[in-house]
């Protein structure tokens, strides 16, 4: 497969941006692009320079040209959409958060392994070239054992009960959409936590605005993360060990520089920018695993998205929210 063949379900703000990046991916295009509406799928074809536009999701996912799909839709589409496309033998790189449920992420999770389909959820956070020298240097004993990681992701946005974030049948709130970040950044560093504490607060919408999170382990690790709609936060995170700490730089899910600092050495900062806007590094992992035949991707593998839905579901559900799947949305 030398060439991999992208479709787009789901022509949004996020896929604008996303499609963009393929000018960094080698060997890969986007060749279609579907919408419940043909004249969105239309107009964000004739903008990107897209050879075909479908008017149904299920037009896309029998195109015969395309080998894997983007999956750009509200939350509580993707099950259905990632399912049909995996069962028709398309592999899949669903929007984060994977679903707005654990039993559709186990639904989406059982199907692309039953069809031996590759499925990936869209994290780009653990791709950015930043995040993996991170991870290499807490490979390599830099600041020893990890016990403690820190994040936070807020941004303000007034209130509009007719906008996506604040919508309970799309499953808004800030949850799904920014906590997902953190709360996969911390399973990322220090694992599955074992039991996890929250606080937070509600629109009248009755989705989640604000939340913090305490991600606890057995062994005196802890996560420490927050997420809000309500206001801006600094967008940092801090991992930190028993002989030292790094500092990654705002905004912490695709950043450009971090910092390591150990007891009596002076700060070492890192310098590790993204090629294009950053969405290019998951579109290069998700086409050198199709090449290599891969199913999962090793740095973002299914069992690591299903962890962390169980925790953001969890933390709704806590807090008084409770999302649903859309499982008979009309593929067309």
């Amino acid at each position: 497969m030398h060439e991999i063949r992208w479709g787009i379900a789901g022509p949004g703000r996020i896929a604008q941006a996303v499609v963009r990046d393929f000018e960094h991916v080698e060997g890969a295009r986007v060749v279609a692009v579907g919408s419940r509406s043909t004249d969105r799928a239309r107009s964000f074809a004739d903008d990107f320079g897209i050879e075909r536009a479908h008017g149904s999701y299920r037009a896309l996912i029998e195109d015969p040209e395309v080998d894997v799909l983007y999956i750009a839709t509200p939350h509580p589409q993707h099950v259905a959409i990632a399912t049909a496309a995996l069962e028709a033998g398309k592999a899949v790189l669903v929007e984060k958060a994977l679903t707005a449920t654990v039993e559709g992420a186990q639904k989406l999770i059982e199907t692309a392994q039953q069809r031996q389909v590759f499925a990936m959820e869209a994290m780009w956070t653990r791709f950015q070239p930043a995040v993996v020298a991170t991870r290499d240097l807490i490979t390599d004993g830099a600041i020893g054992e990890v016990r403690t990681v820190q994040a936070d992701l807020g941004v303000q946005r007034d209130f509009d009960a007719g906008d996506r974030l604040f919508s309970k049948e799309l499953a808004g709130g800030a949850m799904l959409d920014l906590g997902v970040y953190v709360v996969s950044f911390a399973q990322h560093f220090l694992g599955t936590p074992d039991r996890m504490e929250v606080t937070g607060s509600l629109a009248s919408t009755g989705v989640d605005l604000d939340a913090a999170m305490l991600l606890a382990y057995d062994d005196g690790r802890a996560g420490l993360v927050s997420c809000s709609l309500r206001g801006p936060s600094p967008g940092t995170a801090r991992i930190v060990g028993t002989d030292g700490w790094i500092d990654v730089a705002s905004r912490f899910h695709h950043p450009h520089q971090v910092t390591l600092t150990r007891p009596d050495e002076e700060p070492r900062v890192i310098d590790a920018p993204p090629l294009g806007t950053g969405y290019s590094h998951e579109l290069i992992e998700v086409s050198d695993c199709l090449r290599a035949g891969r199913t999962e991707s090793a740095v973002m593998p299914l069992e690591d998205s299903l962890a962390v839905q169980r925790v953001l579901n969890e933390a709704c559900e806590r807090l008084g929210v409770h999302h649903e799947d859309d499982l008979d949305l009309d593929l067309g």
